[in-house]
This record gives C-alpha cells, structure tokens and sequence, in this order.
C-alpha cells in the first residue's frame, strides 16, 4: 500500500479530526482519482477517505457490517457535509500486493480462494445492502446511455461491440442471484493479511447481498494482473470450488465490467 509522507494541511480536513491529526505523522496514500486518502500514524493508525458527498455512505454501512462480522476494522467516524469524510482504524498486516506475498504466488492464490470461500459462507441475512445486483446492474444501464465501453475486459466473449454487449448482458441478467455476501471489489489491494494470516477486507462501498460469480471474476482478474500471468486463474476457482461456479456467469460478468 502506497503511503508518502507529508506535511498535514488541517484546513483540508474537518474541524473534528484535528485531534487525529496533532502530533502525527500523515502519510498521502491514495491510489483512485475518485477518492483521496492518507494515513494518521497515530494509536495503531486511522485511514482517512474524502471523496464527493454520498460517495462514502455504502463504503461506511458496510464497514460497519464486516467489522460486526469481524471481517475488517472499526468505523470510527462518518460526516457527510459538502463531501462525504470516513475514517476508519488500520487493519494489521499488508495488503495483498505486497512484495512477500506476489513472490509466493501459489500461496497467494490458494489464500484468497479460501477467503472468497469464507466470505461467502457468512451468514448475511442480517446485512443491510440486500439487492447489490440491482445497483450493478444499473450501472450498466446508465453507462451505456453514457457510451462508457471498455472491451478489455471480457473473457471468452470476444468481438462485441457496445450494443451486442449490452444485449448480451440484458440476455443474462436474469440468471443472478443474490446467494452470498459480497466484497463487491475482490482486488488483492483490498485484502489484508500478517504473515499470510487473515487479517480484514477494506474498500467495501461495493459490498452487499448479491451473486458469488462478481467476486469471483475479479479474484481471478487481480491474480492475473498483479501477477502479470494467467496461469493461476483455473488453480483459484479449483481452490474456492468448483461444484459453486458456473463459468458462463464469470463471462457475463465481464463483459457487464466493460460498462465500468
């Protein structure tokens, strides 16, 4: 995880976090033009998120779950004024980018095929984002309309353009389901662990109630991205299971990712 120390700048951040930021070092670590956030060095350490107003309210609602679940840290404090501010404590340990685990990749894979299996055994009928495939898919309807395409994302569908695409997914949708709790953005920045140990998930405003084969397309795509390789896609779906996929869905899956 990316972090670059500064010089702290108070008048950028609520008048309620002053108290975090005296006597602390802040460290810049954001990686998404969508978001800013830095890191306190301060009590075990507080991330701190801003990003447009309401962006954060689905990221706070389910952090909030996952730690009920003790599957990430506390909440420590949400506002919402002219933009959304969140922070929240450090979880222990190092994403899944870091070096000592792509250097051990057959590690890496199984590790994160057994958590997307964990995660998707919990109970989550008490979880308060019931229908996230409603959202999903309504983000495809609206970049459609807004001509936002990326093709690099489909596997084993070649060769659509955005309006095959769209009807290729308009076709399909109706086979989801909402059979499991979902990260939403299974990507191995946002997988926590010490020494290979479970240690939390982060960046949860995608998370919710909605179909396992979301979560599963991008484990396999962050392997092969991080690891600059593919040959590890099939050993992650034998390790998570393969009598729970269904391979048709993971190509549904990305080419609704083509929508953004």
């Amino acid at each position: 995880m990316k972090r670059t120390e500064i010089m702290a700048d108070f008048e950028l951040f609520p008048k309620d976090y002053f108290c975090l930021l005296e006597n602390a070092k802040v460290f810049d670590s954001s990686c998404s033009p969508e978001a800013r956030v830095w890191f306190v060095d301060k009590d075990g350490g507080y991330y701190i998120k801003t990003a447009e107003k309401g962006a954060l309210k689905n990221e706070e609602i389910m952090t909030n779950y996952f730690a009920s679940k003790k599957l990430s840290s506390r909440v420590v404090s949400y506002i919402s004024n002219e933009k959304d501010w969140l922070v929240t404590e450090r979880v222990k340990g190092e994403d899944c980018t870091f070096k000592a685990y792509l250097d051990n990749p057959e590690k890496l894979c199984d590790t994160i095929a057994d958590l997307l299996r964990m995660l998707h055994e919990v109970d989550f009928s008490d979880c308060p984002i019931k229908d996230r495939n409603k959202t999903y898919f309504d983000t495809v309807d609206e970049n459609y309309k807004k001509g936002v395409f990326d093709p690099s994302f489909m596997v084993g569908v070649g060769g659509l353009d955005i309006d095959q695409a769209y009807k290729y997914v308009c076709e399909r949708k109706h086979c989801f389901e909402s059979d499991v709790l979902l990260h939403g953005d299974y990507c191995l920045p946002n997988i926590m662990l010490d020494d290979f140990k479970f240690s939390g998930f982060i960046d949860l405003g995608n998370g919710g109630v909605g179909d396992r084969h979301i979560d599963l397309f991008w484990g396999a795509w962050t392997l092969a991205f991080n690891l600059k390789t593919d040959r590890y896609r099939q050993r992650f779906f034998d390790c998570y299971g393969r009598e729970k996929i269904d391979e048709e869905k993971i190509k549904t899956v990305s080419v609704i990712e083509t929508f953004g």
